[in-house]
């Protein structure tokens, strides 16, 4: 039986419905209304540049960041430059420079995690999509300056957590988080990808699952009908948040810091019903 939201009637299958509509605010859409003077850079120093990933520095009510975000189109064009939002390992390389370059100038960084996973062509195999994340995994757990990660969409498997291993990890009221597609759980557990609604409804991917298992730290508020209904509103409820919350951050000891975020994770999932 699907678990169904009582305030909203939403099931967790009906959320991922809504964050795969075309209209779903994508991570430019909130970088250009939350922030100032953003300056997009590019490539990853070694292959090339990932059109999946963007990044680059910005002024937050001020204080000067670096955002990083996964990032899908708007139509097919789109979504084949972006790869559907789907990271090579040179976008993953590309986040890692970018985030060490804001460690060297004691700027905080902040994630915005939109996607179903990273991509698994044989190029991308090739050239170790499997060390890239797992790179950015362990710097990301050691970075000595403030992080936030937002999950905007989809959030799915590696390919999301290569962003999200930070002090802090938001949700969107009807954004998913989990390790892989309810299409590759049905794949794997039943042989049947056509049981991904049934899937979906078992798998604890929604926000609220994920905050009453410690996993996630906030849920963002969306307007009735999604955060496309409404994107100006929603981004000054997370640039609300940043401005908060970073302020927080930036006054602890960076050791503290660390150490704070190394026990976030390390304790994850230790939660009472």
């Amino acid at each position: 039986m699907a678990v169904v939201d009582i305030k909203t009637k939403k099931t967790a299958w009906d959320r991922l419905q809504l964050v795969r509509m075309i209209e779903r605010p994508t991570a430019m859409d909130y970088i250009d209304r939350i922030f100032d003077s953003f300056i997009e850079f590019h490539g990853d120093r070694y292959f090339s540049d990932d059109a999946a990933v963007v990044g680059g520095i910005a002024m937050l009510d001020g204080m000067p960041v670096t955002v990083i975000g996964h990032q899908k189109g708007r139509n097919i064009k789109e979504n084949i430059k972006r790869n559907f939002g789907m990271p090579q390992p040179d976008g993953y390389r590309k986040a890692l420079r970018l985030m060490k370059q804001a460690e060297k100038f004691n700027r905080p960084v902040i994630c915005f995690v939109d996607t179903k996973g990273a991509h698994c062509d044989e190029g991308a195999e090739e050239r170790g999509q499997g060390e890239a994340i797992a790179r950015n995994l362990l710097e990301m757990s050691k970075l000595r300056t403030p992080s936030i990660s937002i999950v905007i969409g989809e959030g799915g498997s590696g390919g999301a957590l290569a962003l999200a291993v930070t002090d802090q990890v938001w949700m969107l009221e009807n954004s998913i988080y989990s390790i892989l597609s309810p299409e590759g759980f049905a794949g794997i557990l039943w042989r049947d990808g056509s049981r991904a609604k049934e899937a979906a409804n078992i798998m604890k991917i929604t926000a609220k699952d994920l905050k009453g298992f410690g996993i996630i730290d906030k849920i963002i508020k969306e307007p009735f009908g999604g955060a496309h209904k409404n994107v100006d509103k929603v981004a000054e409820e997370i640039k609300k948040n940043l401005i908060s919350t970073l302020d927080k951050l930036n006054s602890k000891p960076v050791e503290e810091l660390v150490q704070s975020r190394y026990e976030k994770f390390r304790n994850m999932g230790e939660y009472s019903e």
